[in-house]
């Protein structure tokens, strides 16, 4: 891949996606499978003000040796030192940039049980310096190619061009052309347009159908809004949180989801592939979950916490979006959920009530968010998939027919 057109997409995530303050700290999280790119994405972040980077790399078979050899105790263990760098992020508020490079495959055969119990130990200490960071800083997720989910990819290729042609696939979607800020300009506004729409019908409940079985009704918190594209600190800084990104979502309300609902896509959770599920839900909460791959794993997800159990998203995105018609399966859920309608298990988006900054954060998660220590999208936007709109003043609005946009 040209450098020119790599040093295009680390100025995209630096200033379009992260959009770095002069004398921002920025924090960078990684694997290790592309250390160039990574050395690009931080000349960029210097570029556009950055005071400081700092670099946390990552690497799957690392973690797999210390499920295995650390005790429960030491790997539920969150050190001084580690509490004092989250109390330091707390203070700076850095741009966070996440780049997904991950194996889907890597974590097989782990200590799942173990691994939930460790980050289930740790999380009443995250989670109150998480709580405090809400909504106050930028955070980008985007992608770089590693070798192994390249293959995964592209599995009749050499790993050379395997690659090359994820690398290919990442920036199509990714909208980077010859002007990637221009083009990122009007696609959060063609999001927005929607947003805009979908807001001025007051819908207080959505209905799914699908010819695969889903049959799920779920309900809106009533001054809640639709968001899509980029997002705004509550100090006025935009930013998109995801390159790429197709969807359209809202935040339902916790205890109204009733029905079933079956996935389309394969689904990545901690380094290994869910397929071919279901979950039913009855007041809101997951009661009984069914996989032809995996089922127990997804188990240990819904039982990660109360919050685990109950949508914390509901994201529409046509079927016929850039990335389903690219014909590639990702097993990746930034890129597979950004190709058809997807629903969320966990935490809800605060931003999606509406003039959410005049509310402190309990008090809109009172209003219905769901609180969680997992966010995990899955898909379920198929060919046929149908979602009406049942709206305040009693109409009922098909919003969705043949897996697209109906308006």
């Amino acid at each position: 891949m040209k450098k020119a057109r790599l040093k295009k997409y680390a100025a995209l995530i630096a200033t379009v996606g992260a959009n770095i303050q002069k004398g921002q700290e920025a924090v960078i999280n990684a694997e290790l499978d592309q250390p160039e790119f990574v050395k690009l994405l931080v000349a960029e972040c210097y570029k556009a003000g950055a005071k400081k980077v700092t670099v946390e790399w990552g690497y799957q078979p690392l973690t797999k040796l210390h499920v295995k050899h650390k005790s429960l105790k030491t790997l539920s263990t969150l050190e001084d030192w580690e509490i004092q760098k989250l109390k330091h992020r707390v203070k700076t508020l850095p741009a966070v940039i996440m780049l997904m490079s991950e194996d889907p495959d890597g974590l097989a055969g782990i200590n799942q049980e173990k691994f939930a119990k460790a980050t289930q130990a740790k999380y009443p200490i995250i989670k109150p310096l998480r709580d405090e960071m809400e909504n106050k800083y930028q955070w980008c997720i985007a992608a770089v190619p590693g070798e192994k989910w390249a293959k995964k990819i592209f599995p009749d290729e050499t790993k050379k061009r395997a690659v090359e042609k994820l690398w290919e696939a990442i920036l199509v979607t990714s909208r980077v052309d010859d002007d990637p800020v221009k083009a990122w300009r009007e696609h959060n506004a063609f999001l927005q347009s929607r947003c805009d729409y979908l807001n001025s019908l007051e819908i207080e409940s959505l209905e799914y159908m699908a010819s695969n079985g889903t049959n799920l009704k779920v309900g809106l918190i009533p001054n809640s809004v639709f968001c899509g594209g980029g997002e705004t600190t509550l100090s006025g800084r935009f930013f998109n949180p995801n390159i790429p990104t197709e969807e359209v979502f809202i935040s339902p309300k916790r205890g109204c989801a009733d029905g079933i609902v079956y996935s389309s896509k394969p689904f990545s959770y901690k380094g290994e592939i869910i397929d071919n599920f279901s979950i039913r839900f009855e007041d809101g909460m997951a009661v009984e979950v069914h996989a032809e791959k995996n089922e127990e794993l997804l188990r240990t997800m819904i039982m990660m916490d109360d919050g685990a159990k109950y949508l914390g998203e509901c994201a529409f995105v046509p079927f016929h979006s850039p990335i389903n018609d690219s014909g590639l399966l990702f097993f990746n859920t930034l890129f597979d959920e950004n190709a058809s309608c997807h629903l969320a298990l966990g935490e809800g988006f605060v931003n999606c009530i509406k003039d959410y900054g005049k509310y402190s954060l309990k008090e809109c998660r009172d209003m219905g968010i769901n609180d969680s220590m997992i966010h995990e999208d899955f898909m379920i936007g198929t060919e046929d998939l149908s979602v009406t709109a049942l709206t305040k003043d009693g109409r009922r609005i098909q919003i969705f027919k043949d897996g697209d946009w109906n308006f």
